[in-house]
């Protein structure tokens, strides 16, 4: 214990005998080797939905009327993901590109997926040998009492001296545990599913922040149209309002038709002030969208004049490549899947491997030279004899996993076909509204130059004048909320379609894989 082991020469014959004692290792180093292509646990397929064979709510599609958004292919050129440039509307477009780059819950989900692709790089880490070195320069003095009590210098010991020495030691030590049994590549292949998920949850984040600035957009041009009305409105009735009293002043009106006229003056300038409210609201959730300020934003005021454009929904099971929800929650499943091989991997036997070597003397001059040198070899087997059903409950449990990651799969993909049908239900019946609506603003606006004319002409009390007026406000405003409603409609369609996104462009293993210097975003625009 005083002195550092060194090798010394070892006689030829017994050079043999060393060697045939590392047989044993050798084989089990070649077992090792034959064994790692071994893997237990299920082999993944991808679970059964049932899509139908056409959409419900699918009317047929004009295109010779208006361009039509379709699905970018994955071999195209052109950039993809860039649907809300299907509205033509320079002023979204320039939103809409800001947002991609400032937006926080897209750097948040953006941030998630780097974390995920850290794990993948961590679990193939496994795959090979650990190395690690401790060299270290120790002085020390043993104790007498270490020789049994023997004093120095005592008849006993009468050589026995107890000296004072530094030991100076450079070891490396390497380990190693073979995957026989496939632990460390389904924990691999759980890694890459979950990378590949989050991947998919952050397209699905960048596409539901560009749909809901989207939506903020068309609702807030949709106060402004309002505003429109309500502006136009106001400056009728004060004229209204006006000819009243010129009347009453010639004595050919009532003072109650004047003071009708003004209560109705007052209340649509109430209602047209108190548009401004919804329509800061509305930019405010703008700004806060692109990552900015609301103080430091603002939007001029714009009439909604855009017409929706043709949205081909295409068929059901398009759905299951389009969606990046879908993607990410068929990729759950596979992790899931993953996991129940690493599970039962915990039934076999895990094989150690381990070698040391390096240099180590109690002097400083003669530390790194190859009479120092020592090392060792060595291998160890591992199994549990007795766990009490930990593994069965394990299994168990991982199973249980699985299946409610299919059934949560399955139900993403219902809600996707309940989305497009809803929104597809929607434009059909808010295209036939606003037809219907349009005849009733027309047929509003003919009975109240109707009254106009009866009124001014004696025959009627102003009281007629107003509900005509009243009916054509509410017409109006009608009008212009089924509009508000189809541009939204058509962004939650396209929203429900999946944006333009395919699977395609999910990130291969290898590529979550990859060093994060060399691509820190997923295929994505």
């Amino acid at each position: 214990m005083f002195t550092l082991a060194s090798e010394r020469q070892v006689p030829e014959s017994k050079r043999w005998r060393t060697r045939a004692a590392d047989l044993p290792l050798l084989a089990s180093l070649a077992c090792a080797f034959f064994l790692n292509g071994c893997v237990v646990g299920p082999k993944y397929v991808r679970p059964s939905v049932e899509s139908p064979a056409v959409f419900k709510e699918a009317a047929p599609v004009d295109t010779a009327e208006q361009p039509a958004w379709r699905k970018a292919q994955p071999k195209d050129a052109a950039a993809r993901g860039k649907w809300w440039e299907v509205f033509n509307d320079p002023q979204l477009n320039e939103l809409e590109e800001k947002a991609a780059a400032s937006n926080q819950n897209i750097a948040a989900a953006a941030a998630n997926f780097l974390a995920a692709r850290a794990l993948v790089r961590e679990a193939r880490s496994q795959y090979f040998p650990t190395l690690s070195t401790s060299p270290s320069a120790v002085r020390s003095r043993p104790s007498p009492g270490q020789f049994g009590g023997l004093k120095a210098g005592s008849a006993s010991a009468p050589s026995l001296q107890v000296q004072t020495f530094t030991a100076y030691t450079l070891p490396f030590d390497a380990s190693w545990e073979p995957d026989l049994w496939g632990r460390v590549r389904n924990q691999v292949k759980a890694n890459v599913s979950a990378a590949q998920a989050s991947a998919a949850d952050l397209e699905n984040v960048r596409l539901s922040e560009q749909a809901e600035l989207a939506v903020d957009y068309y609702e807030l041009r949709g106060q402004d149209s309002l505003k429109e009305v309500f502006d136009s409105t106001v400056t009728a009735y004060q004229d209204a309002f006006d000819l009243n009293k010129s009347l009453y002043a010639a004595g050919l009106a009532t003072d109650e038709a004047v003071a009708q006229a003004e209560a109705q003056l007052k209340v649509a300038q109430a209602q047209d002030t108190n548009l401004g409210i919804l329509r800061a609201q509305y930019e405010h959730a703008i700004a806060v969208l692109m990552g900015q300020p609301p103080s430091n934003f603002s939007l001029p005021v714009q009439i909604l004049s855009a017409n929706p454009p043709a949205i081909p929904a295409g068929v059901p099971s398009e759905l299951l490549e389009r969606r990046p929800d879908v993607a990410a929650a068929e990729r759950g499943v596979a992790q899931a899947n993953a996991q129940i091989g690493i599970a039962k991997a915990a039934y076999f036997p895990n094989l150690q491997l381990s070698a040391s070597g390096g240099f180590g003397n109690t002097s400083f001059t003669d530390w790194l030279t190859w009479p120092s040198r020592l090392w060792s070899v060595g291998a160890s087997v591992t199994e549990t004899i007795l766990d009490t059903g930990l593994r069965r409950a394990t299994m168990e449990q991982y199973r249980a996993t699985y299946d409610a990651t299919v059934a949560n799969y399955r139900e993403t993909v219902l809600t996707a076909f309940q989305q497009v049908e809803d929104q597809l239900a929607a434009m059909n019946i808010l295209k036939e509204d606003i037809g219907e609506q349009d005849g009733a603003v027309s047929a509003a606006a003919r009975s109240l130059h109707e009254a106009n004319v009866r009124y001014k002409a004696g025959l009627d009390p102003y009281l007629n004048v107003i509900s005509a007026q009243t009916i054509l406000l509410n017409d109006q405003q009608t009008a212009v909320n089924f509009r508000t409603q189809e541009m939204v409609a058509t962004v939650q369609l396209i929203k429900a379609l999946g944006g333009g996104w395919s699977i395609s462009q999910m990130p291969s293993p290898h590529e979550v894989g990859a060093r994060i210097a060399s691509s820190s975003n997923p295929k994505s625009d």
